[in-house]
Formats: C-alpha cells, structure tokens, sequence
C-alpha cells in the first residue's frame, strides 16, 4: 500500500491464518455463510451490520456464529466504519442495498457512498487500518440486459457463436427469419415500457428489429440499467482506480442469482426462490412473471462463500473482476416446477402475463474466469431448492406477508400487467 501522506510503501504479503478479516454485511445472506466459511480456515472475523428491519425485523439472527466479534452499525456512517476497520487485515465489503422499490438514493448512499469511504478511511490512516485486501460484493446487475448476438436471421448454431449461445435450440425462435445483414455482437439497453406491455419479452436487435440470441455474459461487459445496477458498476470503478492508485489489492464478485438457507423471507420484493417457497409451502402454485421462457444461473450461497474466500486468499485474483454463477440454464418455469416436485405438489405455475420493471430477459454468467483459479460449482439447482425449502420450515412464514409486498410492487408500478398481447 502506498500511504497518502508519505508514500511509504507497505508490505502486502499473503494473509496469514489468524488475520482479522471485517466481514460487512456479515448477519445477512451471503455474509453469514462467508463469516462461516471464515471462521472454517481459521480466520479471525468481525461483523459490522445494521441490521436492517426490512431484512432483519427480529434484530440479530441465531445464525451468527458466537466466535465471530459483532457490532451493529450502518456502512455508511463514518464513526461505524471507523470503529469496524480498527486493526482489520482484510475486508469482505458485502453490505448493500438491493430491492425492487424506487429507493434510487439509497442504491448509492448504501452501494457506492459506502465504497467510497472504505478507501478514504484506510488512505487516511494506514497504520490504523492496516488492510491489505478488499473483496467487493458485485452483481450481474452491472451487465443489464447482457450479451447477445444479431445473426441476420440465421440459426445462432450456424455461426460463429454457437459455443457462446445460451438458449437450448428448442426454445429459439421457430419461425424461418428472412436472412438479413447481422449485426454481430450487441450489448442492449433495457426493453421499453412499451414492448413489456405488449407481451413482447424477447431482445430485438436496435439496427433491425430482428429477434437476437442470448450468449454468455463474460466481465467485459457492464451496460447497467437500474440505479442498483449503477451503484454496483461504480463500486467496481472505485475498487480498481482507488486501490490500484493506493496499492491495495481490490476484487469484485459479481454474483448472479444467489440461493440457500437464511435468504431473508421478509424482504419477498425479488429472489425467486423465497416467492416461490412460500407460496408452494401455504399451498398456491408459484406465480411467474413474462412468458417464464427466461434463462436464469442459480449459484449456491455456499459455493459464492467459497469463491469470496478463494479470491481474497489469491494474488491472481487482484484487482480483478468475477463471475459467479451456477454454470447451468435453467428456465424460470423449470425453477417453479422444481419448487412443486419438492413438495409433492401437483399444482401447475401460474403465468398470468405481469411484468416486473428492471427484471433482465436472460441472464446467465460465463464462470471460466473464476474457474481458472480452481473454483467450481459444486450445489445443483435441485440442492438449492431443498435446502431453503428445508430451511423455511423451521421459520415462522405466512403468505400474508408476500401478499402484501406484491400489493405494494403494483400500487409503485414495479409490477404491471400486459396491456395488448404481441
């Protein structure tokens, strides 16, 4: 680290077992499991969390292991921060904001700000917060609508991208396209108000119209649409500006759709898996938004745990970006399907044609990257299901409460429903 008073530089060797690591975020979801995986490899772990109500209304979880050192406060907040990074050799940066609701300022005051003032406090004084590495939280929210491809009607399996191509061929489009000029690779803008109300899900090509064909989406690739999105790209910007100027070794984890036990069932405004969990568990068929033809890659919490700690322990990892993902498409309908066959339900999903704003089409990583540091998947779609399944029924859980958030989604415009069918 270079120091911003002196320029002295300071060594920044691997950490040693024992170091303290400042796990932000580390009650919630993927903090907890990254706090225990920690603790696993013999790290000393402190939690700073705010404990949000929204997330947290019965305050501090059992889950939280009582060998790691806790303190309540809010990223944000400078004297908060300030008492967490005392003495902290690394830092686990995973606090955030993320929700479906118009919050937009606080997307940034909670992503970005917070960010921000990691660097600021560290550079200020470095023998006080002596951190040698910061793993940032990322997302695929970064990559908006993604990577596809406009083949000028010709079948994606026919060209130069078929080994990119994420969409199984029974499910591209049937119907014979007139060949037209192709215009390769394209990074989208999100689909317009107007299109999702016509029932019309599917990426068309900005130059022609024509429908494009999803690829994989590598860590080139950042078109952010949403105000979470946003916040999270300019995180990444910070992370490899500020610590590459002050030499200290940043990396971002862009997860895709993270699933497993203490996903927060209070917060029901997004993840798939908790709207749907509740309603097969009180008995209702899970209720699917668009067509459910979008290609999503569901990663196991504990596989992201593993990956936050691999790339913090890894040199090769500095100041880069990462995909983690599930290495598999799987459809939101097959998702739903999977959800009914581990309750012995013989309900059907329900597709009543509702959209929900900022939603992306098709969103699946290309995870090669992070597998070159030997990381690999290893939980299955069907483990994800089980095990938060498994784990919902030892919490207290009404639909009343997924109700009322989607009451809530349709009185602000998130969700909204077809107008005229395409």
């Amino acid at each position: 680290m270079i120091t911003a008073q002196t320029g002295q530089i300071l060594d920044l060797s691997s950490l040693p077992r024992g170091a303290r690591v400042l796990v932000t975020g580390g009650a919630g979801f993927i903090g907890s499991h990254t706090v225990d995986h920690l603790l696993d490899r013999g790290y000393r772990v402190r939690i700073l969390d705010s404990l949000q109500p929204r997330v947290h209304p019965r305050g501090k979880p059992a889950w939280v292991d009582r060998e790691a050192e806790f303190m309540e406060g809010d990223v944000s907040n400078a004297e908060d921060l300030t008492r967490a990074l005392e003495s902290v050799d690394a830092v686990m940066h995973l606090a955030a904001h993320q929700d479906y609701l118009p919050e937009f300022s606080k997307y940034i005051r909670t992503n970005s700000v917070s960010a921000a003032l990691l660097f600021e406090l560290i550079v200020s004084d470095p023998a006080r917060f002596p951190v040698r590495k910061i793993v940032f939280a990322s997302s695929q929210a970064v990559c908006g609508e993604g990577k596809y491809a406009c083949n000028g009607g010709v079948e994606v399996g026919k060209t130069a991208f078929a080994t990119l191509a994420i969409r199984p061929s029974i499910q591209r489009p049937r119907s014979v396209q007139s060949v037209r000029a192709a215009h390769g690779v394209v990074s989208p803008g999100p689909r317009s108000l107007e299109q999702l109300r016509r029932g019309n899900w599917e990426i068309q090509c900005p130059a022609c119209g024509g429908e494009m064909d999803p690829l994989l989406i590598d860590e080139a690739v950042a078109n952010p649409h949403t105000a979470y999105g946003i916040s999270k790209h300019t995180v990444e910007q910070l992370a490899d500006r500020l610590g590459r100027r002050y030499g200290i070794p940043t990396v971002c984890m862009r997860y895709t759709y993270v699933q497993g036990p203490r996903n927060s069932f209070f917060n029901a405004y997004s993840g798939v898996a908790r709207r749907f969990a509740i309603r097969v568990l009180n008995g209702m068929a899970p209720v699917v938004y668009e067509d459910g033809e979008q290609l999503r890659d569901y990663v196991n919490v504990r596989d992201v745990a593993r990956a936050n700690v691999l790339v913090m322990e890894s040199a090769e990892a500095d100041y880069g970006i990462f995909n983690v993902g599930g290495g598999r498409a799987v459809t939101v309908l097959e998702f739903a399907r999977m959800m009914l066959d581990a309750v012995g339900s013989t309900l059907e999903p329900l597709v009543p044609g509702d959209f929900r704003l900022g939603d992306t089409r098709h969103t699946i990583s290309d995870i090669s990257r992070l597998s070159g540091l030997g990381w690999k998947p290893i939980f299955p779609v069907e483990e994800n299901v089980r095990e938060y399944l498994e784990w919902l029924r030892t919490q207290t859980v009404n639909a009343e409460y997924l109700e009322e958030c989607d009451r809530v989604m349709r009185d602000s415009g998130v969700v909204q429903k077809v107008l005229v069918a395409s």
